[in-house]
């Protein structure tokens, strides 16, 4: 695998994930012109076995800015209705000139099987196991916010057993020293991930990630309603007026307004989930000039 890839928060040191970080924050002012220069520039393969747009078209975005010429996979289009592994897709890339792959997948930890791809790899979801651009995004959010990560109290609350975002944000929020929670339905707890209650947890936290309702991974509440999920394990007008006066409000989106949070909360003074739509734009281009070997930009003369 080459080490340029990136498939797990595991992947990255500290000093690794706040080199991405500042990186991120440079591309929002002192580099934001900046492109791959023509001679080092590869061509990048999207290939989404997911459906996805956040993520999906911020990579685009981000590669588009770069100078990059970024090629989509359509599955349903491919060689993969032909029975096409993934390892083959992805040797067929490499062998056609790609120097980048993005992969989102529904398989957990999909890149095992693809250890003699040489190319780097950025993972982009894989099942219920990993999300790590969505984890720079949103530590990239909690760092503009606050200004440290250490220490911070971040309580995560809904479908914490489907969730890629939870373990990802678990995984790196607890290496730089945060304090992190979980919330949400009993039906939902995972191992390793203590549930404690929201209502308490809400005037402890800095930051509340709700997470959405993974239906397509089969999760389900049986006989409760929309309004009786907000009600029970939502963020709510009542449980906001709770939160401190500095705490803010995320999501990973896309956003199911009135279930896991009140419509009123999407974009209030709260709200940093358009922020960090915006924030994984700058994440991904940072991740792909460090998935096409630039150092870091405090090291480079770039």
């Amino acid at each position: 695998m080459n080490p340029k890839s990136l498939l797990t928060m595991k992947d990255l040191s500290n000093a690794e994930i706040l080199d991405i970080l500042n990186d991120a924050k440079a591309f929002n002012s002192s580099h934001s012109d900046w492109q791959i220069p023509v001679s080092s520039r590869k061509l990048t393969a999207n290939l989404f076995f997911e459906p996805s747009t956040r993520t999906h078209f911020s990579f685009e975005s981000a590669e588009y800015q770069l100078g990059l010429q970024a090629a989509d996979l359509a599955p349903d289009s491919s060689s993969v209705t032909k029975g096409e592994t993934l390892y083959d897709t992805c040797r067929t890339f490499e062998s056609l000139g790609y120097g980048v792959l993005v992969i989102r997948h529904p398989q957990d930890e999909y890149f095992k099987e693809l250890e003699n791809v040489k190319i780097p790899i950025i993972n982009a979801g894989d099942g219920k196991g990993n999300h790590p651009t969505q984890c720079l995004l949103d530590l990239l959010t909690m760092y503009n916010e606050f200004g440290h990560l250490d220490g911070l109290n971040v309580l995560i609350c809904g479908d914490v057993a489907h969730s890629r975002v939870a373990a990802s944000n678990k995984e790196a929020l607890e290496k730089f020293g945060a304090n992190v929670r979980f919330a949400g339905p009993k039906e939902w707890e995972r191992e390793g991930y203590p549930f404690s209650d929201f209502d308490e947890s809400i005037p402890w936290a800095d930051v509340v990630i709700m997470l959405r309702i993974q239906r397509e991974r089969g999760a389900k509440i049986d006989g409760m309603s929309d309004a009786e999920y907000l009600e029970r394990y939502g963020l709510t007008l009542e449980r906001e007026k709770k939160m401190k006066d500095h705490a803010i409000i995320m999501h990973p989106a896309p956003v199911n307004r009135g279930v896991e949070i009140d419509t009123n909360l999407v974009e209030c003074e709260r709200s940093r989930i358009f922020e960090q739509m915006k924030n994984g734009v700058l994440v991904r281009k940072a991740v792909l000039r460090r998935a096409l070997g630039f150092a870091p930009f405090g090291r480079s003369e770039c």
